[in-house]
């Protein structure tokens, strides 16, 4: 006679004693989570309301300083080339991400090899790619000798006020479309292939099952991509700050660049925390507007 295994019982709760035993062993991480990641975002608000030099006593001044980031030309300047950066890298890093994501979503002879070469560029130092990419957008280097044999002027875009942000989005989708790829990659594995069978089957051309298939499945995917890719975007600096120093005629300034000369060039940490405040909301009204096109369930 063959005994069958008893049924599984459900979870059982913990009780309050061995929760608080749990809380108690966590609490050490959290604590330091919290004062680490949160505390420095906090006194950052609350600096943006005072004056508050390094070595001085912080005064509260309430909305001065944002009153004073409203007459600053500077802030309007840069607030134009984070926007024209963003407006460009954001849209190039996101048809980057999808379409390796679709090349490589099919299993064939060396597709991890492609994955790893295209996610590469994400883990490779920013200092070092923009010393790199320095060289290779400087006038004579390998980018100004392919436009001259194309018949475009051979120069150097790094050096040209109109051409530096061009030359910056493409490094920072270089950098970052790994990332993106990854993360539609692997929704694109998680769509029943029963779908593109089907549509297939009705006759649906490739265009048709992109379109009417695969990218509504991908919607919470491109969600989560634009907003990272925004974000980073807003908070771009370490290429700028190694390729450009913010120049030529602060022609690629962004806000995280005048929030760190504010801060660590001029020791007046009362108006950078002002600018980080303003920055902060910003990304804030930009995913909300993100949320309700892409993030839209219907």
């Amino acid at each position: 006679m063959v005994t069958l295994p008893a049924p599984r019982r459900g979870l059982r709760r913990p009780s309050a004693r061995e929760a608080g035993t749990a809380l108690l062993f966590v609490l050490p991480c959290l604590l330091l989570f919290v004062v680490f990641r949160f505390g420095p975002a906090v006194a950052g608000v609350v600096l943006g309301f005072t004056d508050y030099v390094i070595g001085g006593d912080p005064g509260w001044v309430g909305l001065e300083n944002f009153r004073r980031l409203v007459d600053d030309p500077t802030f309007w300047s840069a607030l134009r080339v984070t926007t024209v950066f963003t407006l460009l890298a954001v849209p190039l890093s996101m048809l980057a991400s999808l379409g390796m994501a679709l090349l490589t979503r099919r299993t064939f002879r060396g597709t991890k090899l492609f994955r790893s070469i295209f996610f590469l560029p994400v883990v490779t130092s920013l200092v070092l790619a923009g010393v790199i990419f320095t060289w290779v957008f400087a006038e004579g280097g390998p980018w100004s000798r392919a436009m001259g044999a194309l018949g475009l002027p051979a120069q150097s875009w790094l050096a040209d006020s109109t051409l530096v942000v061009p030359a910056l989005v493409l490094v920072s989708v270089w950098s970052r479309f790994g990332y993106g790829m990854l993360i539609l990659l692997a929704r694109l594995q998680d769509i029943p292939p029963d779908l593109e069978e089907a549509a297939l089957t009705d006759g649906a051309s490739a265009w048709q099952r992109f379109r009417y298939v695969i990218l509504p499945q991908l919607r919470p995917a491109l969600f989560f991509v634009a907003i990272i890719e925004t974000t980073v975007s807003f908070q771009v600096f370490d290429t700028i700050y190694v390729m450009t120093g913010g120049g030529p005629v602060r022609a690629s300034y962004t806000l995280v660049f005048l929030l760190y000369d504010q801060g660590f060039r001029y020791f007046d940490l009362g108006y950078a925390s002002a600018v980080g405040v303003a920055l902060f909301v910003m990304t804030i009204i930009v995913a909300l507007i993100q949320r309700l096109t892409l993030g839209r369930e219907k």
